[in-house]
């Protein structure tokens, strides 16, 4: 069994979401994802950390290796002080937007992962957590 660990990384630019992208994908190729779950967590953490920069002013991103008995996750948590979200679960649909994207972040972010969880309060900022299952 591996030894947990866990860091930090400030988010507050596009170069800092192409640095996260690539820890997280280092994190889940020594974890043994395979070469889709890899793609899953990058895509998800990809998402949410350019959430974090356009929509938070940015924030961090902390991430955790988990074992569960037989079972070994990677858990990425994003954290901002910015505006909020007002209605989470409109956010969570697919093709809400309150910008120019697609739609798809959160929503697509809770697809790829096996366990999400959203806090947000208006004027205070959000916390997500995500985790990914070997």
């Amino acid at each position: 069994m591996a030894v947990p660990r866990a860091e930090t990384h400030l988010l507050g630019s596009s170069e800092d979401v192409v640095r996260v992208r690539q820890a997280v994908r280092a994190w889940a190729v020594e974890l043994g994802f395979s070469l889709v779950d890899q793609t899953k967590i990058v895509t998800a953490a990809s998402e949410l950390a350019r959430n974090t920069v356009l929509h938070g002013g940015g924030g961090t991103i902390g991430l955790e290796t988990l074992n569960d008995g037989a079972r070994r996750g990677l858990r990425l948590v994003f954290e901002d002080k910015g505006p909020g979200i007002p209605d989470v679960t409109l956010a969570l649909e697919e093709g809400y937007t309150t910008g120019t994207g697609l739609g798809l972040g959160l929503g697509g972010a809770k697809r790829l992962s096996n366990d999400f969880e959203i806090a947000s309060r208006v004027g205070e900022g959000t916390r997500v957590s995500i985790t990914r299952w070997k």
